[in-house]
């Protein structure tokens, strides 16, 4: 039997992307195809009066989509039908779509955008949460509040007289663009009351063809939806390509059929597709004198843009993210996403954990600062054990360490002994001052509760014509290494050669749903489904003499070949079952919210140049328990990934906002972590005894290492700034030169270090302040 689980072996795709002879929907050359672009809005809010073609343009050469053309339904089907492909009456968002203009000649159609001028009558915007809270300008239900969840466990309340230390705080992070290397773009083919055609950069083609459909008032059937090459999404192609497909597919319908490209340049793609959802978290937390967290409640909020899109996903993601690894028997959980006047945002990478995991864990290192606990050492006392609960109700059943893990990652980074190396170097106020944090999370693999239910998802396996095996499946490969990682299951599941296996481009009209490429549900959740579907393709075939109990690789292919012959070829198909001890209560919110969590721990080391208020991260350490590793190398590339794009995050990538868009939407004024930003990253894998329901004990991890470097990067900067927070991200330079000059000019108390910060902490019960690190 060959084995492939566990190798790091080479990408499926790899040669091609780095022969550059892998096709992305820009490099595709079709014939009599017009190009195609977007007359978007330049204000927040208002009325549109009239759309107007001036003259100097030959408009009679142009094709020209407006509301009243689209034939079906105006609204993107996603969760909900609020976004309407081209806005008809009210504008709710700059760069919101207006109408759509194609030509023959693709610089005539990017000149022609100058000569449209739209006449609109401006009304007031909301263009921040705490405006859209205040209730002085509805525009969505009775509140501006898309959706809102509430979990308690226990009951905070009751506790707070019994804490010795209660501490509240206020932490804010920021929109992030996902700046994948490859802009949206698409390829539409629409015969009249026929069908419709697309290509294009995706991650979710059975999305696409279930907002078409409607749209053109066609079956499902009569869609067909095809994956090109993908150059990267990080979320950012979850949901959007719904829009750039429609509005392709909508000129080459108003056309007759005439095949329209649509590709977005870099500026439009900054301006006008999603982002990170911006996020305010307020947070409460009480704790005895030993360190033990008693009761602990959160305000969760977040800005949801113009429009709900996948708003309502991100929120969940986020509340039942919010308390951590750890236990705590008393919690109070509120989470909201409210409508602003902005462009829409969306899924990215974590999706809600980042910002709801940044607040706890920052909030874990100042209460072990007050405390006058080492942080790590809080930590430890509190960390959920198999048999504890979450907030919902769900008992951990895995024999989980955290404690161990964190070890890992603390002896890897030398964390005790440079935090006290760094502690006496910085009191020497030296120019550059450095600084250590950690932070530890987890994330739930796969939809949360019934969601997998509700996808039913859908693989298939065949025999192949060289007598392997190829898989069916609609789950994209964008560069995290899906196709490989498929190929790996199937053949260690088939006993063959991982080159023998195949998987097939995703295509609506040949494959089956399973699902889309997100929330680290493809190796867990599909991956499942194609271990099944892989030995039930060879218990089929020994069970229809083909194949021997046991095997080699030769003998299966002969086998496959035999059949294929003789029958014509087998297929086998799996759909999801859910697991039977996994239940959720949709209606109450509780539960089992995942079949599955990976858990981490990240260290972070720091320098601050305290003459340009810069800091920079020169160290980072990250031990992951994801259960059974299918390709290391894959694998520690998604973390390595995954923690500098949290560098991003937390120091660098500040989307600057002008009446609700991106105003800084150019690389040269967006700034990202460059190789020379990206510190030396050691990744240690860890594995906890457990059976859970992906392939070969295998967890998700895409979105893992997006979760935890913020709070570790921040808390180490805390550190180098002799123990003042800074609860806001990005941690920009004038961000870091506000703290250092309040404290040069005597503007924070030296009692309560922590006041140059949003935030409010008392002791109570006890007068011996000496074990609180003497602050009283």
């Amino acid at each position: 039997m060959v084995h492939a689980i566990g190798k790091s072996i080479p990408r499926k795709e790899g040669l091609l992307k780095v022969t550059g002879k892998a096709v992305f929907v820009d490099d595709i050359k079709v014939e009599n195809s017009l190009y195609g672009k977007t007359v978007r809005s330049s204000v927040p809010r208002g009325i549109i009066k009239e759309i107007l073609f001036k003259e100097g343009v030959p408009w009679d050469e142009f094709v020209i989509v407006l509301p009243r053309d689209i034939p079906g339904m105006n609204k993107v089907s996603l969760i909900d039908t609020e976004q309407p492909f081209l806005a008809e009456n009210e504008i709710r968002h700059v760069a919101e779509p207006l109408a759509l203009i194609a030509h023959a000649d693709k610089g005539l159609v990017e000149k022609a955008l100058n000569y449209v001028e739209v006449n609109v009558d401006e009304l007031p915007a909301v263009l921040s949460m705490e405006e859209a809270l205040r209730g002085e300008n509805i525009q969505y239900g009775r509140d501006n509040i898309f959706k809102e969840y509430a979990i308690e466990w226990g009951g905070a309340s009751i506790k707070w007289h019994e804490a010795d230390l209660v501490l509240e705080e206020t932490y804010r992070t920021g929109a992030q663009e996902h700046l994948y290397l490859e802009p949206n773009g698409m390829i539409a083919r629409a015969e009249p009351g026929k069908s419709v055609t697309v290509w294009g950069s995706m991650q979710c083609p059975f999305y696409v063809r279930k907002a078409l459909a409607p749209l053109f008032a066609l079956p499902p059937d009569q869609v067909r939806v095809i994956q090109t090459e993908t150059g990267g999404g990080f979320g950012g192609k979850e949901e959007y390509p719904n829009l750039i497909a429609g509005h392709s597919a909508l000129l080459s319908w108003k056309a007759g059929g005439r095949p329209v490209k649509m590709i977005y340049d870099r500026r439009e793609d900054l301006w006008a597709t999603t982002k990170r959802h911006p996020c305010r978290t307020r947070i409460k937390a009480g704790f005895s004198r030993d360190g033990t967290l008693i009761a602990l409640d959160i305000d969760f909020l977040l800005d949801g843009g113009a429009y709900p899109t996948l708003s309502s996903v991100v929120l969940s993601r986020g509340i039942l993210h919010s308390w951590g690894p750890y236990k705590c028997d008393h919690v109070n959980l509120r989470a909201r996403c409210v409508m602003t006047n902005s462009v829409p945002y969306g899924a990215m990478r974590g999706f809600g954990a980042p910002q709801s995991i940044f607040a706890l864990e920052m909030h874990m290192n100042k209460a072990a600062q007050l405390l006058g606990i080492d942080p790590a050492e809080l930590r430890r006392r509190n960390f959920l054990r198999k048999g504890d609960h979450m907030p919902t109700g769900q008992v951990i059943k895995e024999d989980i360490d955290l404690g161990a893990l964190m070890d890992r990652a603390l002896t890897s980074a030398d964390y005790h002994e440079k935090r006290q190396e760094f502690e006496r170097a910085n009191r020497e106020k030296r120019s550059t001052r450095r600084g250590i944090g950690l932070s530890c999370f987890f994330h739930g693999s796969g939809f949360t509760g019934g969601g997998e239910v509700f996808l039913a998802s859908v693989l298939s396996v065949r025999l192949s014509p060289t007598g392997g095996i190829e898989v069916l499946a609609s789950n994209v490969e964008f560069g995290q290494g899906t196709n490989t990682v498929f190929a790996q299951i199937a053949a260690e599941a088939c006993g063959i050669p991982p080159e023998w296996v195949d998987v097939h481009q995703p295509d609506t009209a040949l494959v089956p749903n399973s699902g889309p490429t997100v929330a680290s549900r493809t190796t867990m959740i599909v991956g499942k489904l194609l271990e099944r579907a892989a030995k039930g393709l060879c218990d089929r075939l020994r069970s229809e003499g083909y194949l021997p109990s046991s095997h080699s690789p030769e003998e299966f292919q002969d086998a496959a070949l035999r059949n294929l012959r003789e029958r014509g070829g087998l297929e086998v198909t799996e759909k999801y079952e859910p697991p039977p001890d996994i239940h959720w209560d949709e209606s109450r919110y509780c539960g089992d919210a995942y079949s599955g969590y990976a858990w981490s721990c990240d260290i972070a080391e720091v320098e601050v140049d305290m003459v340009e208020y810069s800091a920079r991260v020169t160290g980072f350490v990250s031990a992951v328990e994801c259960g059974r590793v299918i390709n290391p190398i894959l694998a520690a590339g998604q973390i390595e990934g995954g923690i500098v794009q949290a560098i991003g995050f937390a120091l660098y990538e500040d989307v600057v906002m002008k009446q609700g868009a991106m105003a800084n939407n150019q690389y040269t004024n967006y700034i990202i972590p460059t190789s020379a930003d990206t510190p030396d990253i050691r990744v240690e894998f860890v594995e906890f005894p457990h059976d859970n329901n992906g392939p070969y004990q295998a967890k998700g991890i895409g979105e893992l290492p997006m979760d935890g470097p913020a709070p570790a990067i921040a808390s180490a900067v805390a550190q180098a700034l002799g123990g003042r927070f800074i609860n806001e991200l990005p941690i920009l330079p004038e961000k870091i030169m506000k703290v250092a000059e309040a404290d040069m000019a005597g503007g924070r108390s030296r009692k309560h270090p922590m006041r140059s910060c949003d935030s409010f902490a008392y002791l109570q019960r006890h007068s011996d302040a000496a074990a609180y690190g003497g602050r009283k």
